[in-house]
């Protein structure tokens, strides 16, 4: 079973209810049935900050944002250590490289480990995993 390195507009697709991706659904089905996941340690504030910006937007309510953060909070995440360490070489050069936001060239170094690389759904980080020959789950609408 593949490991996966998450990112969280691909949870946040399982989490708000207006949104449905198969791409992210399929991710979050292996993550249940037990495959590895790798997250950095900045996942969380991003994942809440996500779920409070949908509430203030009228797309879910305060009780649906403590739902989700549940939900998440249950899945067999795993925290990468690694990560902060690797910002100041690795990670600001892929984001050079492949102009990326830092966050995301923070996801795409993680997967980089071996796991498949579950990105955003936007054109630059298809690429950019695809050019460091890091392996995309599912089937993206942007590839």
């Amino acid at each position: 079973m593949p490991a996966y390195a998450v990112d969280p507009s691909v949870a946040l697709a399982w989490l708000l209810p207006d949104e449905t991706n198969t791409a992210a659904e399929a991710v979050r089905q292996a993550i249940e049935d037990g495959a590895e996941t790798w997250v950095p340690a900045h996942w969380w504030l991003e994942i809440a900050n996500g779920l409070l910006m949908a509430e203030r937007r009228g797309r879910i309510t305060a009780e649906g944002v403590a739902q989700a953060i549940s939900l998440i909070d249950a899945l067999p995440l795993e925290e990468d250590e690694e990560t902060a360490e690797q910002i100041p070489g690795r990670t600001v050069a892929l984001a050079r490289k492949h102009g990326l936001t830092l966050y995301d060239a923070a996801y795409l170094e993680l997967a980089r480990g071996g796991e498949q690389f579950s990105p955003p759904l936007t054109n630059n980080c298809l690429k950019a995993a695809s050019k460091e020959g890091v392996p995309v789950s599912g089937k993206h609408p942007a590839a």
